[in-house]
């Protein structure tokens, strides 16, 4: 049976740990998809560091754009699916000009069309917490972030907010 688990948080809240050790509990295959680009020295050693945080437990899929397509491909093959972050991938598609209603929906349809025997975990920051920013990209891109935030959130199954390493269960 199909279990969807979201996790939002601050930055360097546990988001991402809660979610890797939340997925020891399953037996079996593990995925692991990324959506964070190495776009500089310290996004790479971000990335390493993320990966041997991992270990050999999950095959890993950089996918920077087309986690809807490839949540599609993996669908049945893997027990657990981990998706970090979602906050990286919306701002892969507004870097990319995509139409971002349209992916939103993709991916909402996506997690509740999946038919596999799989827990999905999906992290993403939550940044709407803090001040207004300062310009109007920000802004779009705060508001969107939130939007597709309450958005997984409502097809969740469990809803976690982490805060300092202690996550809490807010949903399910």
């Amino acid at each position: 049976m199909k279990k969807i688990i979201f996790v939002t948080g601050g930055a360097r809240s546990g988001k991402s740990r809660f979610a890797l050790e939340n997925a020891l509990l399953v037996p079996g295959k593990k995925a692991f998809v990324a959506t964070a680009e190495a776009t500089d020295a310290e996004m790479r050693l971000r990335i390493e560091k993320h990966k041997l945080d991992r270990g050999g437990s999950y095959d890993t899929f950089e996918e920077p754009f087309g986690i809807s397509d490839l949540l599609k491909e993996l669908d049945g093959s893997y027990r657990v699916v981990i998706i970090d972050c979602l906050t990286l991938w919306m701002a892969n598609l507004i870097w990319r000009n995509a139409n971002i209603d349209e992916e939103v929906v993709k991916f909402i349809n996506t997690l509740r069309d999946v038919r596999g025997d799989t827990l999905i975990s999906i992290v993403s920051n939550e940044v709407g917490m803090g001040i207004v920013p300062e310009n109007e990209t920000a802004r779009k891109y705060r508001d969107l972030a939130g939007f597709l935030n309450q958005k997984v959130a409502s097809v969740a199954h469990e809803v976690y907010l982490t805060v300092s390493g202690i996550p809490v269960k807010i949903k399910g």
